[in-house]
């Protein structure tokens, strides 16, 4: 098969004949259909996520078919639709997986950082922590969803029952909650790079009441705040655009150092928190959710030989919505 191998971080993957991998106990071989492009991958890429196996194919947001199995896996079937998301695996038995918080497990894989993910033609993956895929998207269509709308839909609980709701960072994540919020009845400001006028129209369009520069007030103070942008600097302009009470909640695995702040941005019983990861029930919670709100995902498609394109795009801001390698 080819797949796309990272070798070093800081460098370029490298598209190479390997291997088709077989299945073991538990696991299912999937013939990758598309997998989303994350900015987890664009962290890991560029060495900003320390640990990653080496070499290491990237890619989290898979979507394909089942075409063999291992031994006990399930109900899962030769020919069935799946995703594969970011937690691929988990001990089972940790404080944390006995408390119902998986994504805290002390030992817990990771799709395309710790175990090969989706930048080729076939994954592995252990079948207990895929998910079936709604037949109302195509295979491009569903691969954000992966990722961005899930960890967005964990941040997006986080965030609490918010009628005025902030988003720093307007892509993947963002354009989808958006949709779910404004179709629940709550009003999105939408926040960008400074001067990104297409992106802050995208957000108007998908719904938001306002959409500017992230280093602008909005014109209300916010109930609660996502911050999916990877800045630190955001974190005291977030709380400061908040009401008493407010949340700000980081949602992404890496950020830059946030700056100190006066406590007074704080005070007022305001919450700042991170998400980490996500669970499974998350991933039953956003499914069952997606199959009653109508939730479209803007997507720009690239082969697989394509990925340090996709890559070079969303680190440099140019991707509208979400980037997907189709195989």
């Amino acid at each position: 098969m080819k797949a796309m191998i990272l070798e070093k971080a800081g460098t370029p993957l490298i598209l190479r004949d390997i291997s088709r991998p077989k299945p073991h106990m538990p696991q299912v071989l999937i013939k990758i259909e598309a997998c989303g492009v994350c900015r987890t991958d664009l962290h890991i890429v560029d060495g900003e996520l320390t640990e990653p196996k080496l070499p290491l194919i990237p890619g989290h947001e898979i979507v394909g078919t089942v075409v063999d199995t291992g031994a006990g896996t399930g109900d899962i079937e030769i020919g069935q639709r799946v995703g594969v998301p970011w937690l691929g695996r988990t001990c089972g038995k940790c404080r944390f997986c006995d408390a119902d918080a998986e994504n805290l497990c002390d030992t817990a894989e990771f799709t395309g950082y710790t175990i090969d993910g989706g930048y080729a033609e076939y994954t592995l993956a252990d079948p207990r922590y895929c998910f079936p895929i709604p037949r109302r998207y195509a295979s491009a269509e569903a691969a954000p969803l992966l990722c961005a709308g899930l960890i967005g839909f964990r941040s997006y609980r986080m965030a609490g029952a918010a009628q005025r709701l902030g988003l720093y960072g307007f892509g993947a994540a963002a354009h989808i909650l958006t949709q779910i919020a404004v179709s629940q009845g709550q009003e999105i400001y939408a926040f960008t790079r400074p001067g990104d006028y297409d992106v802050q129209a995208f957000a108007r369009r998908l719904g938001a009441v306002w959409a500017g520069d992230s280093d602008r007030l909005p014109p209300q103070r916010l109930d609660a705040a996502i911050l999916f942008a990877p800045v630190g600097a955001l974190v005291p302009v977030a709380l400061q655009a908040l009401t008493k009470g407010g949340v700000v909640v980081c949602a992404g695995i890496h950020m830059s150092d946030i700056p100190s702040f006066s406590y007074d941005l704080l005070w007022g019983e305001r919450v700042l928190r991170s998400v980490a990861n996500l669970t499974r029930d998350d991933g039953v919670e956003f499914f069952d959710l997606i199959s009653r709100v109508a939730v479209k995902t803007h997507i720009e498609t690239f082969p697989l030989a394509g990925a340090n394109e996709a890559l070079a795009r969303l680190r440099d801001g140019k991707i509208q919505g979400a980037a997907v390698l189709v195989m």
